[in-house]
């Protein structure tokens, strides 16, 4: 999977390719945990609707202890 956002601005228009990758919520969890990040909360969407197996999406919020909110 790749990224490609454009931009046009007054220098002409800009191309950036960024690659991406799928990863599963056990990955990120465990990447956030060894960076010595701790989960706060899940959500299903921006709203906050209750995170579910059936979720499409997610919004996951991590923090440093000791970082300010």
């Amino acid at each position: 999977m790749r990224f490609d956002p454009a931009v046009d601005g007054a220098r002409g228009a800009r191309l950036g390719r960024t690659p991406q990758r799928y990863a599963w919520l056990a990955e990120l969890d465990l990447m956030a945990q060894l960076a010595g990040f701790t989960r706060e909360s899940r959500w299903a969407d921006w709203d906050r609707s209750e995170f579910t197996a059936d979720s499409r999406s997610h919004v996951t919020v991590c923090r440093l202890p000791g970082g300010t909110p």
